[in-house]
């Protein structure tokens, strides 16, 4: 038997631990609408409220805008 569950297994990451490993890192949020915004993730929510730096956007694979700092609004869960 292999893998994570292997007994003797003391690390386990939770979605948390990796959300704070990738602050400061480039990425790529989609929204639904199609939408992707590019750039380095300034911070995170429980809410999903995103802020982000040198932020791009893209509509079908085209850059439209470029904002220094882009705030993205999450879903409250409501």
């Amino acid at each position: 038997m292999s893998g994570a569950a292997e007994k003797g297994s003391t690390t386990t990451k939770t979605p948390g631990d990796f959300l704070k490993s990738i602050r400061g890192r480039p990425v790529v949020v989609k929204l639904n609408s199609g939408v992707d915004y590019r750039g380095i993730l300034a911070c995170l929510d429980g809410y999903m409220n995103i802020a982000m730096e040198q932020t791009e956007e893209y509509v079908n694979g085209q850059l439209k805008n470029k904002y220094g700092d882009a705030f993205i609004r999450g879903n409250n869960g409501s």
